[in-house]
């Protein structure tokens, strides 16, 4: 969400488009940083605690979903703020479910990318005491993974109808 507001005051209210866009880029970087930084503190002997652990998580979800964040929020912001551009369309209906699935799909993306990070911080502090806090992250994100599937599939079982004008 950082980013985002970032993106907005560069872009739009200070009219730097380059800037904004080299601010974009600069994410994965920064994520890197972010996770080289848990890393060495858990190296160095702290216990992880969930702060560790969303750190991984945060790392999962910005790349996955990071560009189609900006895309979101920027068609709204052009909308509703700028008054520019065409309403954002609502779906319903089967082109909903599979709007849901390409975005669980993307979860599915951040899920593996922060349960990677989450594993890969264990195996180097290679003590279960000081890491349940990451253990019990990797417990809960899959079981929000497993509900936000069956979530998914209830879209398409029931579909989400449009709202009726009376």
């Amino acid at each position: 969400m950082i980013y985002y507001f970032c993106h907005v005051f560069i872009v739009y209210l200070l009219r730097k488009e380059r800037l904004g866009f080299l601010l974009l880029a600069l994410t994965p970087v920064i994520d890197l940083i972010l996770l080289i930084i848990t890393g060495l503190d858990l190296y160095r002997g702290a216990t992880a605690t969930s702060a560790h652990a969303i750190s991984a998580v945060y790392i999962g979800v910005s790349i996955a979903f990071g560009k189609s964040i900006i895309v979101w929020a920027d068609k709204r912001f052009r909308f509703y703020i700028l008054k520019q551009g065409d309403k954002p369309i609502k779906r319903y209906g089967y082109d909903y479910a599979r709007h849901y699935l390409k975005s669980w799909l993307k979860h599915a993306l951040a899920y593996a990318i922060g349960i990677g990070c989450l594993f890969g911080l264990i195996y180097i502090v290679q003590d279960p005491e000081r890491t349940e806090a990451l253990a019990s992250t990797i417990r809960w994100w899959s079981r929000i993974l497993g509900i936000d599937l069956l979530i998914t599939i209830a879209y398409f079982v029931w579909p989400k109808k449009a709202p009726q004008l009376t």
